[in-house]
């Protein structure tokens, strides 16, 4: 700062002494004014703030609504020109720009304020080249609202991606929303918008006003802000996280045993109607305790991304770097997240890539042009949900995603990310006729651009993130999905580098299958055993998700033919089924007591069902035990999870009975400790059923019965030790399955509970 020498006369002492009028204007070449005051200029810190000029050094302020703005240099305060339309200006003669403050008066109160543009860039160098090369893995820690000091001030450094605009300002409730006073500047070629303002700190409420192409405005919320406001409200506020995490052995021993040889049972949760009316601090003192008891490794939760309309669960995001504020603040969601890992649950979390709604304060045309969508309108426009799809070949539209990827793992510690709707991705043609696609530059129907940005979306959270798993919701053969990127597969392409698949084929097949009455399932056989066709093709995990129990397609018990109590024996035998079978499982909120209804978000689940009160409470709750029962032995039996990637895992024992509705294969452990499974899915039961097994096992035990009387059922059971015959005529095999285990084969006769699945292991 330049230093003031009191003990003569000095002009510039004399000056500020001066009454107002005295001091000489800086004035603005009309079409810069104009830019300014229409918040179109790419630079307004080259005209706003303190500039040397020939004979001191001009001050110019805008402050729209001002009555008056002074200056105040080393004590000494001198009142700057009005020179209409809020900009206020006067050149003093100084040898070189000063420290400075501000005084503003409005209506007769006067405040003091640091002048925005006194301010040199907050974001570096080395940000801006990674955003422009579309390479900024943490790009949330560089564009967004974000409270810092900068050259010893305190304030919020506000910035923004909108390389169309003319114009960027930033305005909120310290501003009463308009703007004028607070326009951005453009840094270099990147389309990055960039703002310090001084004195503002966390909480407050903001969002862009940007000028198009056509000099028209529009109000955006910040694409990366990190906290919402509580719908329908949409503006942005500025955060800081206070958390203190409290889950570092979780993370530190996450990671030990690779997903696919680890235990891996998930519950489905949609938080807002899981208990409804529980913020986020209040269902970290019930979920983990209730997920813990039911025996679960992991929740995974339906979309937490901010969201405008809730009827969409989640999956049309507006706000990718917020968790919603319907249940509380990020710090309150870092709360809930923590508490499951203390609990010792992982947490994975529906991510939505794939599209985005249209309104109008959100993503869509952001900045006048098409940005994060495609200018191609036949790519733009998702036909199913009248969304519009991410432009995937945009390095910096591909950025924004693959950082928000990472961003949930890195700031939320979360465990893993289910990818919504990754076949909508992959197709140009999904869901379009004839006429509506354009092809790839092979003639193709692949998305390049989308394969591309998955599999560096992959590669990365991988890289970033040790212990976390990425699972995709894909619905058709694509060729590698939890293939390796690096390798590429029969149709040229990489794998996309997944580590879990959905199994939709399976959830379709199956609940085909047990929705015929017994006595037609025979005819039906193959859609229960067709699955193990594919088995091996990708890393599977089961879902049983929130999609088959909406839009009419009822409840998983209501699926099952037959009274109530078939239902239930169905329902039970189904799920005892789905644990055995090679894969990982994911069960949806209020299957695991066999709620009836169907899942309604506004309605929350039916728990009066398990309530003492409720006359059939211990049919509910003799389902829920099954579950947790389910996951016990399931946790205590590596041969269910250790080889459920490779043929190893597997041998069928009984695979073509289809008249008597049974079906019956072996699980294997890495050192070759067997686990039986039996489904009998006819109302009979059926006494000494013959299975053909490896003759090295001496005996027996029945380890868990879907019939047994705890769980609802009628009790027929297995007792005691259970001895192989010996087997030299075949009798075993009386319907030409195979154990695959050669000679020395026995007989093992078993019961058969009617629409019920046992489980045996080796004495």
């Amino acid at each position: 700062m330049a230093s003031i020498d009191t003990s003569a006369p000095d002009p510039a002492a004399a000056l500020l002494e001066r009454p107002p009028d005295a001091a000489p204007d800086a004035p603005l070449d009309a079409a810069e004014r104009g830019r300014l005051l229409s918040g179109a200029h790419h630079d307004p810190h080259a005209l706003l703030g303190a500039h040397p000029v020939p004979g001191g050094v001009a001050f110019r302020v805008l402050r729209p609504y001002a009555r008056a703005v002074a200056l105040v240099v080393d004590g000494r305060t001198t009142r700057l020109h009005h020179t209409g339309d809020g900009l206020f200006s006067g050149v003093l003669p100084l040898a070189a720009v000063p420290e400075y403050e501000l005084r503003v008066t409005y209506d007769g109160e006067e405040s003091a304020v640091q002048d925005p543009y006194r301010f040199l860039p907050a974001l570096g160098e080395l940000d801006l080249h990674l955003i422009g090369e579309g390479r900024h893995e943490q790009l949330w820690q560089a564009l967004g609202a974000h409270p810092m000091t900068h050259q010893s001030t305190q304030g919020v450094r506000f910035t923004v991606w909108a390389p169309n605009a003319r114009g960027v300002r930033v305005c909120g409730d310290f501003c009463h929303w308009d703007g004028a006073a607070y326009p951005m500047r453009s840094l270099g070629s990147t389309g990055v918008w960039e703002l310090f303002v001084p004195g503002l700190r966390e909480g407050v409420r903001y969002k862009f006003d940007i000028t198009r192409p056509d000099g028209t405005h529009t109000l955006r919320a910040d694409p990366l802000a990190r906290r919402a406001e509580v719908p329908p409200a949409t503006a942005s506020i500025v955060d800081v996280s206070r958390h203190e995490w409290r889950d570092e052995e979780w993370l530190r021993r996450r990671g030990d045993i690779p997903v696919h040889e680890a235990p891996f049972s998930v519950y489905e949760v949609h938080l807002p109607s899981w208990r409804p009316g529980l913020t986020y601090r209040q269902l970290a003192e019930q979920l983990p305790a209730y997920v813990a008891d039911l025996g679960f490794t992991h929740v995974e939760l339906m979309p937490v991304a901010e969201h405008p309309f809730g009827g969409s669960w989640g999956y049309q995001v507006t706000g990718f770097y917020a968790p919603t504020a319907r249940l509380g603040t990020p710090d309150d969601f870092k709360h809930l997240v923590d508490a499951l890992h203390q609990a010792g649950i992982g947490v994975l979390m529906d991510w939505v890539p794939a599209h985005f709604p249209r309104d109008d304060w959100a993503l869509a045309q952001f900045d006048g042009e098409h940005l994060y969508e495609p200018g191609d309108r036949l790519r733009a426009e998702h036909p199913d949900w009248g969304t519009l799809t991410f432009d995937y070949g945009r390095k910096e539209v591909r950025n924004f995603l693959v950082a928000n990827a990472t961003y949930w793992c890195e700031e939320f510690h979360i465990d893993g990310l289910r990818v919504d709707a990754v076949a909508s991705m992959l197709y140009l043609d999904y869901s379009r006729e004839h006429g509506q696609w354009t092809p790839n530059e092979h003639g193709g129907r692949e998305n390049l651009d989308a394969v591309a940005f998955l599999q560096e979306m992959n590669a990365t959270v991988y890289r970033r993130c040790p212990g976390v798993v990425t699972i995709a919701e894909e619905s058709t053969a694509w060729d590698g999905v939890t293939r390796a990127t690096h390798h590429t597969g029969p149709g040229g392409f990489g794998g996309l580098g997944f580590g879990l698949k959905w199994n939709m084929g399976w959830s379709h097949d199956s609940l085909a299958y047990l929705a015929h009455e017994p006595v037609h399932r025979a005819y039906h056989h193959g859609e229960l055993t067709f699955s193990m066709v594919y088995a091996y093709s990708e890393n599977y995990l089961l879902p049983l998700s929130h999609d088959e129990v909406v839009h009419g397609k009822r409840s998983l018990v209501s699926k099952m033919p037959g009274d109530w109590w078939q239902q239930r024996a169905n329902h039970r035998a189904y799920l005892a089924y789905m644990w055995a079978h090679p894969g990982k499982q994911l069960l949806f909120m209020g299957q695991e007591f066999a709620q009836g209804a169907e899942w309604s978000q506004e309605h929350g689940l039916d728990w009066g069902l398990l309530d003492a009160a409720y006359p059939a409470w211990t049919e509910h709750q003799g389902v829920q035990q099954l579950v947790r029962d389910l996951n016990d032995r399931y946790r205590c039996a590596p041969a269910l999870w250790e080889q459920d990637t490779v043929p190893q895992g597997f041998t069928w024992v009984t695979v073509d009975a289809a008249q008597d509705n049974v079906v019956a294969f072996l699980r294997h452990a890495k050192d070759g400790t067997a686990l039986l499974a039996v489904c009998n899915f006819s109302p009979v039961v059926r006494h000494g059923y013959p299975l053909r097994v490896p003759g090295a096992v001496a005996a027996w035990e029945e380890v868990l019965n879907t019939d047994a009387a705890r769980y609802g059922g009628s009790d027929v059971r297995n007792t005691g030790a259970l001895k192989p015959e010996p087997d030299a005529h075949g009798d075993g095999d009386r319907d030409g399955g195979s154990s695959g285990e050669g000679d020395g084969q026995g007989c093992l006769r078993v019961t058969l509970p009617p629409l019920a699945t046992v489980w045996l292991r080796p004495l």
